[in-house]
């Protein structure tokens, strides 16, 4: 019974850390592209939807979009992009920007340093409560198996 007390909230440690690495990643990847200080005219080949959840649980939509657009250097590349502005419709010419390194990481978002900052410290922040709320957790009844033990004969 013990076990349970302390597998059950390092699974969801390892579940939010995982959340953290690709959030870092992920804003890592768009600072990056942003950074590169190349842009190139895409259009959008396809804009749908993606849909989660559903029965008990809240359902939530993602809008995803595919562009593509040549390089400086003439190559073609395509990406798909999440959660983009549901105004882009097929066909629209979008301004992109990316790292000539890595092109494929391009993305279609106008840059917006602080917004960026603010989004994601607030989903870290958020992550890093659920996870310091584990670890008292597993402290917490630790404390109180240890405390048991001692008052069994």
């Amino acid at each position: 019974m013990e076990a349970f007390f302390y597998l059950v909230p390092s699974v969801m440690i390892a579940g939010l850390l995982f959340g953290v690495f690709g959030l870092v990643r992920r804003s890592r990847r768009v600072v990056r592209a942003w950074d590169g200080g190349l842009t190139a005219q895409a259009r959008c080949l396809r804009a749908y939807t993606t849909t989660s959840g559903g029965g008990d649980t809240a359902v939530g939509t993602t809008l995803h979009h595919v562009y593509e657009f040549g390089t400086r250097a003439g190559r073609v590349v395509r990406f798909e992009e999440a959660n983009g502005p549901g105004t882009t419709v097929e066909g629209d010419i979008v301004t992109v920007h990316y790292a000539a390194e890595h092109p494929e990481e391009a993305t279609a978002r106008t840059p917006a340093r602080n917004r960026l900052f603010a989004e994601s410290g607030a989903l870290l922040l958020f992550l890093g409560v659920a996870i310091a709320f584990c670890v008292f957790f597993m402290v917490t009844a630790h404390a109180m198996f240890a405390e048991a033990d001692d008052f069994m004969p």
